[in-house]
């Protein structure tokens, strides 16, 4: 006998070594013996019950997912019911395997034909093997040839090949054949049981054994996996038509190979639900390389050149610069991945392009703003908290952030190289800022932090809480909503409220420079405060006319915005009152939507409808009040 073990286990060809090794390896017996080694030769050495158990060992740790018949062939043959079950307990799975190799190495070479229930592995068919397969079907009746072409063998995929004659473009019903030839339902079933029992019972015959060598080759070629389309491609002949049932070999190919699933567009052995799941979890922990990757998989029987394509095709996984990654559907999961695999701080923009899809630059940089796994490092760069660094806090906050470093005063110089070299900001924007209010020159020219009698603000005849079109939040800053318009639209700047303007610390004569990532804005107060052009803010929302953005600026010199598009036709009124404060949530009652209102503007919890009308009126607010009639 020439036979080894992986000639008669075809799993063996498509494991790993790596991961074959030490399970298999057998003190008694060479490396790779399993290869190199005839069967009969190693069950001698060792004993047929010490090789049957390296092959439980091997079906237990490797294979579990396969049915019994696809580890080992010759079980369809020596015990065809129990070789469409997946392994069970070890000591069955050891009885069996040495009952089979037992019988295998009983059978005598030399002989001419091999024993019932043995197949010996045959020479290529003297004829076509498409003629081979015909033979099933030669001498069935009408209805037996039309309940295997439309029923058994029909492949909903390959319309075009659809012959003159065949009446269906989908697999036909039971019911749509017992129409075609007369019967009932019931008939044309039994009809077909008898006709899947007749296949079966052919494939016993000896004439079948160069299309049953064939299928074991394809199960060993196939892996566990593999996109449908290989199969019609996998040999010539699989393209042929068959004579009797005018249809392309492989399909009748594809429903012997039993043990095998097709599921969106693969083949799988097994369960594809319980194979996908395998392959998710491999990856749970993170990103791995591609090449370790495809190592990883290959334990789960895939073969190498399929890996990055059954990769490509599991849900909530993603290939992704040369690595494999969970991939989940929140924006926040998918932002952490990119990072992960890139190593190093990327814009949003970066981020964006290589998260793909529906999202925004605008939503993935809110995403990134507000989520506590991410780190702003630069004036546009983000990374991810646990890699550590200095948080970008605006150019004010830094330069508060260095004076305090050096110990409560610092060279404008000294904080300008220091910045410079680790942020993406100007010298000119550092020395403005240092010259502005908050800072104050101590004698030998240095700066601190101005003292509060020389920082005193400005106070004006209004302040925020009754300044019209200002809006508190729940953490208690004040914003400003800006209605769009055309001037907005084209660049021009605008005038602010002098009493959000002073909230902001500013002072008539001065100015305030605020950072977004688009570019800064100008906040300047000369006659009236007037902040200068938010085009390329609002350029990042894609805003219209009608649209509103709410802003402020946070104590570190960054301009906070909020986007909100027109409200839709059909609002009601207290909904659209709500939508003018930037709240854009469900209420239930209009008591609800007051006391909303009410905290927004200023007002303390418990103040009345009227003590709420009549504040909006004193601010001036008449595009609320138009939504809110009085009681």
């Amino acid at each position: 006998m020439n036979l080894s073990l992986s000639d008669i286990v075809p799993p063996l060809r498509w494991t790993a070594p790596s991961q074959v090794e030490p399970i298999a390896s057998d003190p008694g017996l060479p490396d790779a013996w399993w290869h190199a080694l005839p069967l009969d030769r190693a069950c001698a050495a060792v004993g047929t019950a010490q090789v049957a158990s390296r092959l439980a060992d091997l079906t237990t740790a490797c294979w579990a997912h396969l049915i019994l018949g696809d580890i080992l062939p010759l079980l369809r043959f020596t015990d065809p019911q129990e070789s469409q079950q997946t392994p069970g307990p070890r000591e069955s799975v050891h009885r069996l395997f040495t009952e089979v190799i037992d019988k295998l190495l009983a059978t005598d070479p030399g002989e001419d034909a091999a024993p019932a229930g043995v197949p010996v592995p045959p020479a290529l068919p003297e004829r076509p093997m498409p003629e081979v397969i015909d033979e099933i079907f030669a001498g069935l009746d009408e209805r037996q040839l039309a309940i295997a072409r439309d029923r058994l063998y029909f492949d909903s995929s390959l319309h075009a090949e659809q012959q003159p004659g065949q009446a269906a473009h989908h697999r036909a019903t039971l019911d749509e054949l017992a129409q075609r030839f007369s019967v009932t339902r019931e008939r044309i079933r039994q009809i077909e049981r008898d006709l899947r029992d007749h296949v079966m019972e052919w494939l016993t015959r000896p004439e079948a054994a160069p299309l049953n060598a064939h299928l074991s080759w394809l199960r060993n070629r196939l892996g566990a996996a593999v996109p449908a389309d290989d199969l019609a491609a996998a040999v010539p002949w699989h393209r042929a038509e068959l004579v009797t049932l005018a249809i392309p070999a492989w399909r009748v190919v594809r429903t012997l190979l039993s043990g095998y699933e097709q599921v969106d567009g693969w083949l799988v052995a097994g369960g594809a639900d319980e194979l996908r799941e395998k392959t998710r979890q491999l990856f749970a922990d993170g990103p791995h390389p591609l090449g370790e990757s495809v190592a990883m998989i290959g334990r789960l029987g895939i073969r190498e050149d399929m890996a990055e394509r059954w990769l490509a095709s599991i849900p909530h996984l993603r290939v992704l610069d040369g690595h494999v990654v969970p991939w989940p559907r929140a924006l926040g999961d998918r932002a952490e991945a990119v990072l992960s695999v890139a190593g190093t701080p990327l814009t949003p923009e970066e981020i964006q392009a290589r998260i793909g899809g529906d999202h925004s630059v605008a939503g993935v940089r809110g995403q990134l703003g507000s989520d506590e796994r991410f780190l702003r490092l630069d004036r546009n760069k983000y990374g991810l908290r646990r890699w550590g660094g200095d948080e970008y806090l605006g150019i004010r906050e830094m330069i508060n952030r260095e004076i305090e470093r050096a110990g409560g005063e610092a060279s404008v110089n000294t904080i300008v190289d220091s910045l410079t070299s680790r942020y993406d900001v100007s010298e000119s924007s550092i020395r403005a800022y240092a010259g502005g209010p908050g800072f104050e020159r101590t004698q030998r020219g240095h700066i601190r932090v101005a003292g509060q009698e020389t920082a005193e603000p400005y106070h004006p005849r209004r302040d925020v809480s009754m300044t019209r079109r200002c809006f508190r939040s729940r953490d208690g800053r004040w914003w400003h909503r800006v209605d769009i318009n055309a001037e907005h639209l084209r660049g021009s700047g605008s005038p602010l409220p002098t009493g959000f303007a002073a909230h902001l610390g500013m002072a008539p004569g001065g100015q305030l420079t605020a950072s977004a990532p688009s570019g800064e804005v100008i906040i300047s107060w000369h006659n009236q405060p007037t902040i200068g052009s938010i085009r390329h803010v609002l350029a990042e929302y894609n805003a219209s006319e009608g649209d509103h953005v709410f802003l402020t600026v946070s104590d570190g010199g960054e301009l906070l915005t909020r986007f909100l598009p027109a409200a839709v036709a059909g609002l009601p009124p207290l909904n659209q009152a709500l939508y003018l404060i930037g709240y854009t949530a469900p209420i239930a009652s209009e008591a609800e939507g007051l006391r909303l209102i009410g905290a927004r503007i200023g007002l303390p919890e418990g103040a009345s409808r009227e003590e709420v009308l009549d504040r909006l009126r004193e601010r001036g607010d008449r595009e609320i009040l138009q939504f809110l009639p009085p009681a």
